[in-house]
């Protein structure tokens, strides 16, 4: 029906509210107003200090992560001026972010799975982790568990009920 040729290399998409917030590496942010999917226009953008890979919006914010720079917390209420709420530099590369209540769940590739604390966007902390065998890429969290694409260690099933203490469940070894 419709494209739109972002500046750089487009790695995460959300959608919300008839935008699309797309993680496009160097570029950063980009959002996308996909109301009319037959022509989507730029509505503003967000230059992240690296490579942003994965992005969650909820309530006017927008959780990116980038890949030197861990979990960017940015307020897209104004798309056409989005601003920087908050930071939490992760200490491996973070790759992917699935935000659920007041957690963000993120892919931190050699750490493994991050549980970060964003009640209060200005000043996330972290709540819990859990290191993963392999090189943690995406997350997605149903319930209480989390599910986490970690590379050559294939799928990994960590509950994490108590976040403070997530806990393995399970692992499934993908054939790549």
């Amino acid at each position: 029906r419709g494209a739109y040729d972002t500046p750089g290399l487009a790695y995460g998409v959300s959608v919300a509210n008839g935008l699309a917030y797309v993680a496009d590496h160097a570029s950063g942010l980009q959002i996308i107003d996909v109301s009319n999917p037959a022509n989507p226009t730029l509505r503003g953008t967000y230059d992240t200090p690296g490579w942003a890979y994965g992005v969650s919006v909820v309530g006017g914010l927008a959780y990116v992560v980038d890949m030197f720079s861990g979990l960017q917390i940015i307020d897209v209420s104004n798309p056409a001026n989005p601003i920087l709420r908050g930071a939490y530099d992760t200490p491996s590369l973070a790759y992917g972010v699935s935000v659920v209540g007041s957690l963000a769940y993120v892919a931190d590739a050699g750490t493994g799975l991050l549980i970060i604390d964003i009640s209060n966007p200005a000043n996330p902390t972290l709540r819990g982790a859990y290191d993963t065998p392999g090189y943690a890429r995406g997350v997605r969290v149903v319930g209480s568990l989390v599910y986490l694409a970690d590379g050559w260690s294939g799928l990994q099933i960590i509950d994490v009920s108590n976040p403070a203490n997530p806990t393995g469940r399970g692992a499934y070894q993908t054939p790549g």
